[in-house]
């Protein structure tokens, strides 16, 4: 049943053991009793971070499911697919960062996508390798099938390269050898991922390469591991479609050694070697494959031996391909140390540059060139408005963190280093905590070398009239024009560059 005041969001949000008694206790002796709005007591829990945006928002709606899976207990939403939800969460065991994908509600009664699902799962949780992301459990809460796992804080390599363009030289080599480290192991115990793709590659902040998503693997009977059994399941039309043309069916090991030079060719070349489509005709018309750009085309700068090394591992004759993804590691190991070197830096140079020196804005169009512009923290409560304003910033170039309390915000830019290179505060969902937060960054000396933008609504010209602005803080009522926001942001950053 749908809360209506007060008193029954507490019960219920006691009730799910989402907010101790205690501290709802020392709620309501802050709101000075329970005969209050709804609203005022869950705008509290959120600010005390208590609850979450995503879990007010169901307690409102009187949901009682979908708050925990296993162990995990759900915080908010990260992404979504055809196919599955994913979710950040915290474990109610050790209090560790967990992710857990959940399979969507439309297919809880297909046997068929079950039982893939659990298997993804199950194949992950056997597979232990810092560059694999580690599946913790697999289960099923109520009628969901989910599966929890290490929550890594990043992007994929597919958004990664969309947002900076190629990697440079030498920092490219070595995510591509993580990735090949992976798949190595893998194979090692017999299994073929059979769906290696830039969006099943994820890169954490601190750099590290991790490969996800091996619903669509195959177990070798011969030498997989014992432990894993015998599996056969289809690949992916990619891989038929590659195998065919090849004229070899079921060439697991290749075809992963081919598809992970595709992964080093969007690395290292900024843009992807395949046509990229959701028809499942254009990914099975061999042109595809026969009609690649050559990575030196698409690279200029890339050294000679580096593009041998990626083309070799996608050469369309499997017996001219590397072999094993061991002896393709070995070779991209070799050209990683030739470059990592200072002679090797000053050779890398030119291709670095293109990826990362940063480009003049336009005087028109919708967004800028999307190159890497550096990062923000995007302090903002509701869920809806965090993904918009996500996908806002990441098409201006900049790397985006979300947190929904502005006190937390401060907390994380009182370390060194420094979370982002700036703050964007939004007042619209977060009100007058926001322009607190904001001018406490103008007022305390501790923090007037971090840039802020505090986002205000047309009918909060009240709190914007209460922010207090210099030259590194800055104002911008909504709807604004994208090229505003960009020199906005572009000017502030600019002062503590």
């Amino acid at each position: 049943m749908q809360p209506t005041t007060a008193e029954e969001l507490a019960h219920l949000a006691q009730e799910l053991e989402l907010v101790p008694g205690a501290k709802l206790n020392e709620a309501w002796s802050e709101l000075g009793g329970h005969n209050v709005p709804i609203d005022e007591l869950g705008s509290l829990l959120l600010r005390r971070e208590l609850l979450s945006a995503y879990q007010l928002e169901r307690l409102l709606r009187g949901d009682r499911r979908g708050f925990y899976y296993g162990t995990a207990k759900v915080l908010y939403q990260v992404g979504a697919g055809a196919f599955a939800r994913v979710y950040r969460a915290v474990s109610t065991v050790d209090g560790g960062t967990l992710a857990v994908k959940v399979l969507r509600a439309r297919y809880n009664a297909d046997a068929e996508k079950c039982k893939a699902f659990r298997r993804e799962g199950e194949m992950g949780r056997l597979l232990r390798h810092p560059n694999i992301v580690a599946i913790e459990d697999v289960g099923q809460e109520h009628t969901s099938s989910y599966i929890t796992m290490e929550f890594v804080e990043g992007q994929t390599l597919r958004e990664l390269v969309k947002i900076r363009g190629a990697v440079d030289l030498v920092r490219g080599l070595d995510l591509v050898i993580q990735m090949a480290a992976g798949l190595e192991y893998a194979h090692r115990r017999g299994v073929t991922h059979r769906d290696l793709k830039a969006s099943n590659v994820l890169i954490s902040s601190l750099g590290k390469a991790k490969l996800v998503d091996f619903g669509l693997a195959g177990i070798d009977a011969d030498t997989g591991d014992k432990a894993l059994g015998k599996v056969e399941h289809p690949r992916t039309i990619d891989y038929a479609a590659l195998e065919k043309l090849s004229g070899m069916k079921d060439d697991g090991i290749r075809s992963d050694v081919f598809f992970l030079g595709t992964l080093g060719y969007l690395t290292l070349g900024g843009a992807p070697a395949l046509v990229e489509s959701r028809d499942r005709a254009v990914r099975a018309d061999p042109r595809r494959f026969t009609t690649i750009v050559p990575l030196g085309t698409r690279n200029p700068a890339l050294p000679r031996d580096v593009i041998e090394v990626v083309s070799r591992m996608m050469h369309l004759d499997p017996l001219e391909r590397w072999q094993t993804v061991t002896d393709a590691k070995r070779a991209l190991e070799q050209v990683f140390e030739k470059y990592s070197g200072e002679a090797a830096v000053a050779a890398a140079t030119p291709a670095s540059a293109a990826a990362t020196a940063p480009a003049a804005l336009p005087d028109g169009g919708d967004h800028p060139k999307a190159v890497s512009r550096g990062s923000l923290m995007l302090v903002e409560r509701a869920g809806r408005a965090q993904q918009t304003l996500r996908d806002f910033f990441t098409k201006l170039g900049y790397k985006v963190l979300i947190t929904e309390n502005p006190q937390r915000a401060l907390s994380r830019f009182s370390t060194t280093p420094i979370p982002a290179d700036g703050i964007v505060l939004s007042a619209q969902s977060l009100g007058e905590p926001a322009v607190e937060a904001f001018n406490k960054l103008t007022s305390d000396p501790f923090f007037s070398q971090v840039p802020a933008v505090l986002l205000v609504g047309q009918r909060q010209e009240a709190l914007a009239e209460r922010a207090t602005v210099d030259a590194r803080r800055k104002v911008i009522a909504t709807p604004f024009h994208t090229r505003d926001m960009a020199r906005l942001l572009a000017e502030i950053l600019e002062r503590v560059a």
